[in-house]
C-alpha cells in the first residue's frame, strides 16, 4: 500500500470522481448559508442540504467536494484522545436523482482498490441487515468475499436525520483492518469499539421518506450521499497510530516543538498540549478565513475558545506570547494549495489572531492568578467543588473562558459547580451556549414548506416598479388560505412580482398589491431558499383570493432612495479598499432609504483623516456622474472581470454584475440607480467596532444628507440661543464657557479635597488598634468615588491604617476598603476584607491588597458587615 500524503489523497479523490462526470465544487464556507439550524458546517453534505430536499436545483446532477468541517461538541476531548478533531475535511461524492447503489458501490471499490491500491484482504464492508440489494451488489457485482461482509442493524447502518422525519435510507460502510495487534479479542469484527477495524467511508443510499410515524415511503428521486474523512484515510494510508501523526498534522506539531524546545513522545502532558495547539490552529485559520470573528457569542465564541485554549497550552509549553500568529504560516504552507483563500487572506488572518492573542495576554495573567488563589483556598478548606459565582467572575470580569477554568480545575482533580455558574450567566452568554448546542444536522421548515410544490417567483422589478402577477398562495394565521378579507394580516405568494425581497443587506420593498376585488398593503417582502417571494401585509380593501390577477405597485420614491443608498454602498466599499487596503471585505450590510450601514474587515478604528479621504472619494465618484451597468453573465466571466464577490456566498452559473465605470465592479442582486450622480451626496455619520477585526461605517445619501444638515443647523441655532450669542460666535462662546467650567471645577476639587482631608483626619483620631494596625470601619454619607478618595487620603497619611467605608445609595450598598503599605506587610488584604463584607450584604467584589471595592443588595445588613471587619482583619494579621 502506497504511503500517500493527505494533499495527494484529496486530489486523487476529486480527480477520480471528475472522471466519473462529477462536477468538482470548492469547499463551501464553514458559515452555513440560509440555514439557521446550524452554527457551523459539521459534515460534507450539510452545505448541499437544500439540493437533497429539492428546495434548490443543484448546478449538476453529480457533484464531488472536499468540504471543510467543524465539530464543536468535541472540543474538550481534543488533545486527550487520538480520534477527536475540531477541524477536519470530508471527501464526498453526491448524486441528486441520478445514479444510485450500483454505481456508488462500484466506484467506491474501484477507488480504494485501484487508485489507492489498498489490499482487498484487509477491506471489510457492512450493509444494513435488510438491504439485500446492496449485499448482492457488493458480493456479486463487485466481488467482495462473503466472509468480508457484515449485516448490521438500524443503529449502525441506517441514516436518518435527528427528528426522524424526512429523507433517509440504508448505509454501507467500508472498513480497514489495521491488524491483530489492535484487536479487542478473538471475536473482534467490524463494528467493534476497538481500534482494529477502522470505518473510513460511509455510503448513504437516500431512498425513503419517513413520515414521522416510522412509515418509510419510497422517494421518487433517490440520492447518493457519501462521506470519507480525509484525515482518517490519510492515517490508514500512512500506517500511523493516530490522526495527529498524519503528515500535515505532524508538520504543524513539529513547528510547535521547535518553538517550545520540546520533543514528542516523552511526556503525556506535553503531548496533550501539542495536539491541542495543532488542531486548534488549523480550525482557527479556516474559521477566520471564512469570516468568523472572535466574540462572546455564537460561532465567534467557538473561535475565541479555540484560540484561548491553544494560547494557554502554549504557555504550559513555555512558548512566548504571540506564537499562534507565527504558527498560522505553517497552516498556509501545508493547506494553501487546496484552499488558496487562506493565502489571499493571510495578512488579515494573522492580524485577527494577533489581536486576539494580545487581548488574551491582558486577561490571562490576572485570571490565572485569581483562579490559583481559589484553588489554594479550596485545598486549605478541603473543598473539591469551586463556587460557580467565582467562575462567573473570572469569565465576566477577566474574560477567562469557563472551559479553561473547568480544564485547569480538572488537572488538579477539582470540579466546578456548573449549575451555579449557569445561574449567574447573562442572556448573551445563554444564547451563545444554546447556539453551540445546535451541532446536529437540522432540516428545519417554515411557512414556506406548504409552498414547496409551487414555482419560483419571477422578479421583474429591476426595470419597473409596476407590473402584474397572479396570486398562487395565501398564508394567514399559520395556515394556507383560499382567501383573506378586510383588515386581515397575510402573506401572499405571486408567480411574478416587481417587489424586491430582502436579501444581500437590502431591505424589502413596500407598496400595494391590488385587484378588482381588493387591495393589500405590503409592509415587507422576504424570500425562501427556493426563490419564492413572500409579500407580508394587511388587506385594506375588499378581499383577495388564490387565483386573482393582481397589479404590483412598489412605493417608487422609497425604492429610489434605497437604490441610491445601495449605489453608495458599492462606492463606499471601493473607497475603503483604496484608502485602507485590499484586505477590506464586506462582512455585512444594511441598505435602507437614503441610509447605508456597511460592515467590513479591518483591524483598527478609522482615523479622522481616513474617514475624510473615504468620504471624499465617494463624493468624487458621485460628481463624476458615472454610468451604471447591471449585466447578467456566467460566473467565470464575472470573475475574469475582477468582480468582487461576497466570500462564502453561493453563486449559480449566472450572476448579476453591477459596474460603475472602472471604479466599482461587484456581484450583486440588489436594485441600483443607473448613474452615480443620482446619489446626490454621501456623508459618513458613524464609525465603530462590530467585533474583533470588523468595523462598521454608517452613512447617509440623497435627502438623508439634507435632513442631516438641517438637524445640525437647528442644533447650532439652539446652542447659540442657549449661550446667548449668534450662530457665527457660538464656537467662541462655547470655548469661553468651557474654560470657565474648568476653572470652577479645579476650585471645587481643591475645596472638596480639603474638606475630605479634614473629615478623615478626625476619623483617624478615633481609629481602633487591632494587632498593630489602626482600623477605621464606618458608615458614611458619600458616593463610591468620594469613599475611595477618603480611603486614599487615610492610606497616604498613615501606612499602618486599614479603613473600610460603607454607604447606601438607591437601595444598594457600596463598600470601599484600603490598607496602608505597612498594614499590607503585616497581612492585611483589602480585597479579601471587602469580599467578606460584601458577602454579608448579598453582593460581591474584591481587588488588590491595598485597595478594593464591592457592592451589595441588602442595605439593612450594612452595620453587620462593617462590624465584621475587625474579626476578619485580626485573623489575617501575622
Amino acid at each position: 500500500m502506497e504511503h500517500l500524503g493527505l494533499n495527494e489523497i484529496r486530489e486523487r479523490y476529486l480527480k477520480f470522481f471528475e472522471s466519473k462526470q462529477h462536477l468538482r465544487l470548492p469547499s463551501f464556507s464553514l458559515i452555513p448559508e440560509n440555514d439557521k439550524t446550524l452554527l457551523l458546517i459539521p459534515a460534507g453534505m450539510a452545505p448541499l442540504k437544500s439540493y437533497f430536499t429539492g428546495e434548490q436545483t443543484p448546478p449538476a446532477p453529480r457533484i464531488t467536494t472536499c468540504q471543510k468541517c467543524i465539530h464543536t461538541n468535541d472540543i474538550e476531548n481534543v488533545g486527550f484522545t487520538a480520534r477527536h478533531l475540531t477541524f477536519f475535511e470530508m471527501l464526498g461524492n453526491f448524486s441528486f436523482g441520478d445514479y444510485f447503489k450500483l454505481e456508488a458501490i462500484a466506484w467506491a471499490w474501484e477507488f480504494v482498490t485501484q487508485v489507492l491500491e489498498m489490499p482487498e484482504d484487509r477491506l471489510y464492508v457492512s450493509v444494513y441487515e435488510k438491504d439485500d440489494e446492496a449485499m448482492e451488489i457488493w458480493t456479486k457485482n463487485v466481488g467482495v468475499a462473503p466472509d468480508h461482509m457484515f449485516r448490521m442493524g438500524k443503529a449502525d447502518n441506517f441514516w436518518e436525520i435527528g427528528t426522524g422525519v424526512g429523507p433517509c435510507g440504508p448505509c454501507s460502510e467500508i472498513y480497514f483492518d489495521r491488524g491483530e495487534q489492535y484487536a479487542c479479542g478473538p471475536d473482534c469484527h467490524p463494528g467493534c469499539d476497538c481500534d482494529r477495524f477502522v470505518e473510513f467511508w460511509n455510503l448513504v443510499f437516500t431512498q425513503f421518506e419517513n413520515d414521522g410515524h416510522d412509515n418509510y415511503l419510497p422517494l421518487a428521486k433517490k440520492n447518493i450521499d457519501t462521506g470519507m474523512g480525509l484525515e482518517r484515510i490519510a492515517c490508514i494510508m500512512q500506517e500511523v497510530g493516530s490522526l495527529f501523526e498524519v503528515d500535515t498534522m505532524t508538520a504543524i506539531t513539529q513547528r510547535v516543538c521547535e518553538m517550545a524546545g520540546v520533543e514528542r513522545g516523552h511526556d503525556p502532558k506535553t503531548e496533550i498540549s501539542l495536539r491541542i495547539i495543532t488542531d486548534h490552529i488549523r480550525a482557527t485559520v479556516m474559521l477566520v478565513c471564512d469570516g468568523v470573528h472572535p466574540s462572546n457569542e455564537g460561532r465567534g465564541y467557538i473561535l475565541r475558545r479555540l484560540l484561548r485554549r491553544a494560547a494557554r497550552h502554549g504557555r504550559l509549553l513555555g512558548i512566548r506570547s504571540g506564537f499562534l500568529t507565527e504558527l498560522a504560516d505553517t497552516v498556509f504552507e501545508i493547506s494553501g494549495k487546496a484552499y488558496p483563500q487562506i493565502i489571499e487572506k493571510s495578512d488579515y488572518i494573522r492580524r485577527v489572531i494577533r489581536l486576539e492573542e494580545e487581548r488574551f495576554d491582558k486577561t490571562i495573567d490576572a485570571g490565572l492568578k485569581l483562579l490559583s488563589e481559589h484553588i489554594d483556598e479550596m485545598k486549605a478548606s478541603g473543598k473539591t467543588v469551586m463556587d460557580g459565582a467565582e467562575a462567573f467572575k473570572l469569565y465576566d470580569t477577566f474574560g477567562f473562558p469557563v472551559d479553561l477554568t473547568v480544564e485547569i480545575l480538572g488537572e488538579q482533580d477539582f470540579t466546578l459547580d456548573r449549575e451555579a455558574f449557569e445561574r449567574c450567566m447573562n442572556e448573551q452568554r445563554d444564547r451563545a451556549r444554546d447556539a453551540r448546542k445546535k451541532h446536529a444536522l437540522g432540516w428545519g421548515s417554515d411557512d414556506a414548506g406548504a409552498l414547496k410544490q409551487l414555482p419560483e417567483t419571477v422578479f421583474t422589478g429591476y426595470t419597473s416598479c409596476t407590473g402584474t402577477g397572479k396570486v398562487l398562495a395565501i398564508l394567514s394565521g399559520g395556515e394556507t388560505r383560499e382567501g383573506v378579507g378586510m383588515d386581515e394580516e397575510a402573506t401572499l405568494l405571486l408567480d411574478s412580482t416587481t417587489f424586491y425581497a430582502e436579501s444581500g443587506g437590502q431591505i424589502g420593498d413596500t407598496g400595494v398589491i391590488e385587484c378588482d376585488t381588493g387591495s393589500f398593503r405590503v409592509t415587507d417582502v422576504t424570500k425562501t431558499p427556493d426563490h419564492k417571494f413572500l409579500h407580508s401585509g394587511v388587506v385594506t380593501r375588499g378581499t383577495l383570493s388564490v387565483g386573482d390577477s393582481v397589479r404590483t405597485l412598489v412605493d417608487e420614491p422609497r425604492r429610489q432612495a434605497i437604490s441610491r443608498a445601495h449605489c453608495a454602498a458599492h462606492l463606499l466599499q471601493a473607497a475603503l479598499r483604496l484608502v485602507l487596503g485590499t484586505h477590506v471585505e464586506q462582512a455585512g450590510s444594511l441598505v435602507e432609504p437614503d441610509r447605508v450601514r456597511f460592515d467590513f474587515t479591518h483591524f483598527a478604528a478609522l482615523t479622522d483623516d481616513e474617514k475624510a479621504k473615504v468620504e471624499a472619494l465617494v463624493n468624487e465618484e458621485i460628481l463624476k456622474a458615472l454610468s451604471g451597468s447591471m449585466t447578467e453573465m456566467p460566473t467565470d466571466e464575472a470573475k475574469k472581470l475582477g468582480a468582487i464577490a461576497l466570500f462564502g456566498e453561493k453563486y449559480g452559473k449566472t450572476v448579476r454584475v453591477v459596474r460603475y465605470g472602472d471604479y466599482s465592479c461587484e456581484l450583486c442582486g440588489g436594485t441600483h440607480i443607473d448613474n452615480t450622480a443620482k446619489v446626490g451626496l454621501f456623508r459618513i455619520v458613524g464609525e465603530g467596532s462590530v467585533a474583533a477585526g470588523v468595523r462598521r461605517v454608517e452613512g447617509v445619501t440623497g435627502l438623508g444628507v439634507l435632513e442631516l444638515l438641517k438637524t445640525r443647523e437647528d442644533t447650532i441655532a439652539r446652542t447659540a440661543m442657549a449661550l446667548k450669542t449668534s450662530v457665527s460666535e457660538v464656537e467662541h462662546a462655547a470655548e469661553i464657557m468651557a474654560a470657565t467650567v474648568r476653572e470652577q471645577k479645579q476650585t471645587i476639587d481643591g475645596l472638596s479635597g480639603k474638606i475630605a482631608r479634614a473629615e478623615v483626619e478626625g476619623l483617624l483620631k478615633s481609629a481602633k488598634a487591632v494587632g498593630g494596625v489602626k482600623l477605621i470601619s464606618a458608615k458614611v454619607n458619600a458616593d463610591l468615588e468620594r469613599m475611595r478618595t477618603m480611603c486614599d487620603i487615610l492610606r497616604d497619611i498613615d501606612t499602618t491604617v486599614v479603613v473600610m467605608f460603607g454607604a447606601v445609595a438607591d437601595g444598594k450598598v457600596q463598600l470601599s476598603c484600603a490598607c496602608g503599605a505597612d498594614a499590607v506587610k503585616m497581612g492585611a488584604h483589602a480585597g479579601k476584607l471587602v469580599k467578606a463584607a460584601a458577602a454579608i450584604v448579598g453582593g460581591g467584589g474584591g481587588g488588590r491588597p491595598d485597595s478594593a471595592s464591592a457592592g451589595g443588595r441588602n442595605p439593612e445588613k450594612l452595620d453587620e458587615a462593617l462590624a465584621s471587619v475587625e474579626a476578619n482583619l485580626a485573623a489575617m494579621l501575622k
